[in-house]
């Protein structure tokens, strides 16, 4: 089966690559030399990835799937959440964003926080949708190399580790997007 994913974050490949079973073939936008902007303007995470799947889908007529993440952290209302990608500005630059999150929550004394992913799966000419969820904290400083976006000052419940601290495959087996992922995958052994 050949699925489109309907991202051009070459991190995000990789992490989902690695998890996809050998029957499902994952086509990137830049093997069809897509490079259009894919909306993104839903004011939910769970609106984003459906809105980008269904848009894709329906433009390339394959399957799609695509997923929106955000991390929410309750002593900043929610922030950054469905602005996750973008918090610090327009120009995504994940230091930028992590600089911001340390300096609100420099005073905070509940650093709580928690990944979501929503995966959007458009195929058969209907979208289903599956979610994972990583709850932790936010670090007072970034550690780590590994990993992408907020991973050097996210540490997961029951680790002492961020995410960027971890291999991939151990943030693999946790993981928000993961999680949305394996239900994904046990949804398409499932219709066949």
């Amino acid at each position: 089966m050949k699925l489109l994913f309907a991202s051009s974050n070459e991190h995000k490949i990789a992490e989902i690559k690695a998890i996809l079973p050998n029957g499902i073939q994952l086509i990137s936008l830049k093997e069809i030399h897509f490079y259009d902007e894919i909306p993104e303007t839903a004011d939910t995470i769970e609106g984003n990835a459906i809105q980008k799947a269904t848009f894709l889908a329906e433009k390339m007529n394959i399957p799609c799937f695509a997923d929106d993440t955000g991390l929410v952290i309750p002593g900043l209302n929610g922030e950054p959440g469905v602005f996750s990608a973008r918090y610090a500005g327009p120009q995504r630059n994940a230091d930028d964003n992590m600089n911001l999150v340390l300096e609100k929550l420099s005073d905070e004394h509940d650093r709580s926080a928690y990944f979501i992913t929503v995966i959007a799966l458009y195929i058969n000419h209907k979208v289903q949708v599956f979610e994972g969820k990583v709850e932790g904290k936010i670090g007072r400083d970034k550690r780590g190399s590994n990993g992408f976006g907020y991973d050097p000052i996210f540490r997961p419940d029951h680790s002492d580790k961020t995410f960027a601290e971890m291999s991939s495959e151990e943030k693999n087996g946790m993981s928000h997007r993961a999680q949305a992922l394996e239900k994904m995958i046990d949804y398409l052994k499932r219709i066949g």
